[in-house]
């Protein structure tokens, strides 16, 4: 196991603190870009999700 962070997950956290996508700080075309985007939409486009049923 590394002991790196994983971009996927900090993308999943950023999302379940409300900071927004285009926080992400890896850069742009990178591998963990895409990742943490990755992670991201996934808590986000879930709560999103949630939200627009209860409307």
């Amino acid at each position: 196991m590394t002991s790196d962070p994983d971009p996927f997950e900090q993308g999943q956290d950023a999302a379940r603190k409300n900071i927004p996508a285009e926080a992400n700080p890896y850069q742009d075309g990178s591998e963990q870009h895409a990742l943490w985007a990755a992670g991201h939409e996934q808590i986000a486009g879930t709560a999103e999700a949630g939200e627009s049923e209860d409307s």
